[in-house]
């Protein structure tokens, strides 16, 4: 259970410094560690539909958020499209059609438990938080009136920022955000493969994951155009190219 003191410095820790470029103050691990979880990841939903991250644990937190990124499945995109909260106190005994893909690398990277918020106002989801722990168990009640706690306090700082603060994901060499070449070589596969962004998006996905490379590598390769994507079949909604 975290202590009301060590909850309260969290919270009042989450607004930026005045200047700072960073979406969130204080330290995500510190803050997992509070709630009673190994890691924490905060992923923002850009004006262009892309997910960003913008808060995270280093190391597995970091990682497994961009896993999902890159398999287009887990806790966070259910978050996000069910605008309600994804717990799986297990990752070894879940149903193994839930994330099929996801959850034989998630425990590779030794993640056993995962929780997610979306980050919503309505109908809108603005981002999601994705806690994980390398031990299973469920999400204790303390933990999890925290964790909503810890949600409205991110919304609150999100909703303080200006639109100049905010920034755009359209990825520039002084660009900030996590995936910025990603949106600017789902940009270019866009126009090299003559299909829409989210088609893009999947080619880049399905890319990475037949080469087992991380989709911000293959990003970079594309931006220096080093890959690239012309005359390529077009991927069907699973992110699977037409033969």
């Amino acid at each position: 259970m975290a202590g009301s003191a060590e909850m309260a410095t969290v919270l009042a820790d989450l607004r930026p410094d005045a200047g700072s470029a960073d979406f969130f103050g204080g330290d995500p691990t510190r803050c997992a560690i509070v709630l009673g979880f190994d890691g924490i990841a905060v992923s923002l939903t850009t004006s262009q539909g892309f997910s960003e991250l913008v808060w995270s644990s280093p190391g597995v937190s970091a990682q497994f958020e961009d896993l999902q990124f890159t398999l287009g499945q887990g806790p966070a995109w259910d978050a996000a499209a069910g605008l309600t909260s994804v717990t799986e106190p297990d990752l070894h005994t879940m149903t193994a059609d839930r994330w099929p893909v996801l959850v034989s690398e998630a425990v590779a990277l030794g993640v056993r438990m995962v929780f997610c918020m979306p980050l919503h106002l309505g109908g809108a989801c603005l981002g999601t938080v994705t806690f994980q722990r390398a031990t299973p168990g469920p999400v204790t009640a303390p933990a999890l009136l925290d964790a909503r706690l810890l949600a409205a306090a991110m919304l609150a700082v999100i909703l303080d920022r200006t639109p100049t603060d905010q920034g755009s994901a359209t990825a520039g060499k002084s660009s900030n955000f996590h995936r910025a070449a990603v949106h600017q070589a789902t940009g270019m596969i866009s126009v090299q493969a003559g299909v829409t962004l989210a088609q893009a998006l999947l080619l880049l996905r399905a890319y990475s994951y037949r080469h087992d490379r991380p989709v911000a590598d293959v990003a970079t390769d594309v931006v220096a155009r080093r890959v690239h994507f012309r005359e390529q079949p077009e991927p069907d909604a699973s992110g699977r190219t037409k033969e």
